[in-house]
């Protein structure tokens, strides 16, 4: 095989016995062991309706480089029990096994504690009931990125056979209830890009089928380049035929990127476009493949970066959706945005809740706030924002109640029922709650921040929870600063009065332009001008961040910039400026 790019002329030699099996390649034989436990073999479809809904232990066994590198520590059998009291039936195990050779080519030896590591943490998991997925995961940017022009396909594709015999021959006896997917979102844009794919795909099954033991009947989610449902519906081809392995299609879904991303100011989601786009995207994908089973491996929309009210409906219309298109789902969770696994506590219980019930078909009410694009400012239902020194007044909110009706109304810390008629009152759609008792929560001597949470109940589905939040406009401890001279992250420190967290980052040159992305001027008045989250701005719990890609971007504009930071909720005045002049 030549060694090169992807799409390159490949020799007779190496790769066919490759692709012949494990004994041309001097790797002993398992298919003749002998596996103790029971199988009963299931179908794809079986399969992933048994584990939907699921949910990623992220961050963890996939951390570079190794397990507890990133944000968690090493995972433990809790962490399982916690999944499955929310509901989810199967996990996604994310592994990266790049750090784990012990030796190079021609052999690519893994670690054999590292192979026990995840076998143990597999038998965690099916030892609640659960269902497990397990992968090859950012090893496919670490040694298996096969769209780079510099590209070794030869070790490529020897590797991974390599890898996936000894993951293989490990977990050859686990039972039906473990199934394998050959890597994750591997890198590429083009057709040849989606041809290697497949052929590691062929060559994913060829080493599980040599390993032996059970994997020849084993469920298998198969993957297109990218991993997301435009290529995967592009270029994704069958496996060979030769196999017999019962196998899905799995693809993620972090749409629309804007909303999920916190880019260019998108806070609002749930206008009709907004759900016909959503739909369309999971509609097109089940288009495509109309008898083979789906699966979308990752979705999320974190509670770090997407607005409360949004946020909600989202996780409901999303979850409906992919039912609608028969395709289970597996939430991406990173450990910093749902399970605080060190509390066992969901850092989003009503979103959780909304998934629940949606999972069942149970109608959820929702939240109302701001979908439409020309607003100037942003409402939202998951909220009473009462501004510091203000007089308190009636607040009436508007929810989506679903052929609902409201229920209750409880203070949520003490469990005390709101009297309607003094307390609240509802009028069709709309829940109004009285000054008089708002100003028995908001008092002369409340702090900033949120003081208090309403549980609504209503006559079915999720109930919601409404934060009654003091705010002021935040105060930054300086307010401009001249250019650094040196390219890194500028921290600025901020005293945080209210939701502790900026909404959006506005960036104006001195000439009027828009310092990055000025096609955002033809957006809504939300947006126009937005920086993205994460890669542009970020915070902490002291201080707003513009990132170093930023400050190069002022550095080669050669113009002093504005830079206006937004807070929730987003209504004018709410936001401060700080400059830096060049």
């Amino acid at each position: 095989m030549m060694v090169g790019g992807v799409g390159k002329p490949l020799l007779f030699g190496a790769a066919a016995t490759l692709l012949h099996g494990a004994l041309a390649l001097n790797i002993p034989r398992a298919q003749d062991a002998t596996c103790t436990g029971s199988f009963t073999p299931v179908s794809a479809s079986d399969f992933l309706a048994a584990m939907n809904p699921g949910w990623n232990v992220g961050n963890t066994l996939d951390a570079v480089e190794n397990e507890g590198d990133w944000n968690n520590p090493p995972v433990v059998g809790a962490t399982f029990d916690d999944a499955k009291a929310a509901g989810f039936k199967g996990i996604r195990l994310p592994v990266t096994w790049a750090y784990h050779f012990t030796s190079q080519s021609p052999d690519w030896t893994v670690d054999p504690a590292w192979l026990q590591r995840v076998s143990d943490v597999i038998d965690m998991i099916t030892s609640r009931g659960l269902y497990a997925l397990v992968n090859v995961h950012h090893d496919s940017w670490v040694w298996s990125d096969y769209s780079q022009a510099s590209a070794n396909i030869t070790m490529i594709e020897e590797k991974f056979y390599k890898l996936w015999y000894q993951i293989g021959t490990k977990l050859a006896c686990k039972g039906a209830q473990v199934a394998f997917e050959p890597i994750n979102e591997p890198p590429g844009t083009t057709a040849e890009h989606g041809a290697e794919q497949n052929k590691l795909n062929n060559i994913f099954l060829q080493a599980i089928n040599d390993a032996g033991g059970f994997n020849a009947q084993r469920v298998v989610t198969l993957v297109g380049v990218g991993e997301d449902g435009v290529k995967t519906s592009q270029w994704f081809k069958a496996p060979d035929p030769k196999f017999k392995n019962p196998w899905a299609i799995q693809y993620h879904y972090y749409s629309p990127y804007d909303f999920i991303f916190s880019a260019w100011g998108k806070t609002t989601w749930g206008s009709d476009a907004d759900k016909a786009a959503l739909e369309a995207d999971i509609a097109a994908v089940r288009g495509n493949f109309s008898s083979i089973p789906l699966v979308i491996g990752e979705w999320a929309a974190s509670p770090v970066a997407t607005e409360t009210a949004a946020r909600w409906r989202y996780f409901d219309f999303f979850i409906r959706t992919a039912a609608k298109y028969n395709t289970s789902t597996v939430l991406w969770d990173n450990g910093a945005d749902f399970l605080n696994r060190a509390t066992h506590e969901w850092r989003d219980s009503v979103a959780e809740d909304i998934r629940r019930n949606a999972v069942k078909g149970v109608v959820n009410s929702l939240p109302d706030s701001t979908t439409d694009g020309a607003s100037i400012e942003q409402f939202s239902s998951a909220y009473i924002y009462h501004k510091l020194n203000s007089t308190i007044t009636d607040v009436s909110l508007p929810f989506i109640l679903n052929g609902n009706a409201f229920s209750i109304v409880k203070l949520t810390k003490t469990g005390a029922e709101l009297k309607k008629g003094s307390d609240y009152t509802t009028s069709g759609t709309n829940i109004t709650f009285s000054s008089s008792f708002l100003k028995t929560v908001i008092t002369p001597s409340s702090p900033t921040g949120s003081i208090a949470n309403l549980t609504l109940s209503f006559s079915a589905g999720a109930d919601l929870l409404v934060n009654i939040l003091q705010y002021s406009t935040p105060v930054l401890g300086t307010t401009s600063s001249a250019l650094p001279a040196t390219s890194s992250d500028l921290a600025i420190p901020i005293t945080w009065a209210g939701q502790n967290r900026p909404a959006a980052v506005k960036a104006v040159k001195s000439d009027g332009t828009f310092l990055v992305d000025d096609w955002t001027q033809y957006l809504g008045p939300l947006q126009q001008g937005r920086m993205t989250y994460s890669g542009q701005w970020d915070w902490d719990g002291s201080h707003v961040i513009l990132k170093a890609a930023v400050l190069d971007a002022v550095r080669s504009a050669g113009k002093s910039t504005v830079f206006t930071v937004e807070f929730y909720p987003r209504v004018a005045g709410n936001a401060v400026n700080y400059t830096i002049t060049v």
